[in-house]
């Protein structure tokens, strides 16, 4: 037994390590640059997006979504149970948020923790798309649309009685993605919150009528 939970909490170390594989630091250095010293200084999609072009974004989320779902597919060769899944998923989107290889500086867990939900609930990862969707057309608030998609995740583990464990982990991730964002949080409610004005699809569908054209 003790041999097994050695090999299993080396699981969950290569899955911290895996995590942090920052997929825009590597492929930032293929072009000489560090987006940590650019935009919002976050090394995670929405910065690329920003900062380098939706390709070099795109390429971005594509390897950090891949560390989850690698994680928890190493764990599960492993031959871990569900607990030690949820732990590799978790301690991926930990690597990547504060990644051993790049100074403890990383991004902010999302797209990694798509990427073991991607393994873990298939099922669940297009409801909270829908919900990230909802907000981000709505407001243009990307890291508030993340936050309330980390929160959906614990109310849709609740609705379909999922579990104890599956409600542990729910709850970690909608932790994590709020600390990962709390600067957000914070300017959201100091008023000096980016926001991402393409995207406010439903602000130009649905245009508020001012008091004079009420009147």
């Amino acid at each position: 037994m003790s041999a097994e939970w050695a090999v299993l909490a080396a699981t969950v170390l290569g899955a911290y390590l895996l995590g942090s594989l920052s997929g825009s630091l590597l492929l930032g250095r293929l072009r000489g640059v560090d987006i940590r010293t650019q935009g919002s200084g976050n090394a995670g999609g929405t910065n690329a997006f920003r900062t380098q072009g939706w390709r070099f974004a795109l390429a971005t989320v594509l390897v950090d979504v891949g560390k989850g779902v690698c994680a928890v597919l190493l764990m599960r060769a492993a031959g871990g149970y569900e607990a030690w899944l949820f732990a590799a998923a978790l301690a991926a989107a930990v690597g990547h948020v504060w990644p051993v290889f790049h100074g403890f500086r990383g991004g902010k867990g999302a797209a990694t923790v798509v990427g073991g939900l991607a393994v873990l609930w298939p099922a669940a990862i297009l409801p909270l798309i829908l919900v990230w969707l909802l907000v981000l057309l709505s407001t243009g608030y990307v890291g508030l649309a993340t936050v309330l998609a980390g929160v959906a995740l614990t109310v849709l583990v609740l609705i379909t009685g999922m579990g104890t464990l599956w409600l542990v982990f729910s709850l970690l991730v909608a932790a994590l993605l709020a600390y990962t964002h709390r600067s957000n949080l914070q300017r959201l409610r100091e008023g000096t919150e980016h926001r991402f004005e393409r995207a406010r699809v439903f602000a130009r569908l649905f245009p508020r009528r001012n008091g004079a054209n009420d009147a």
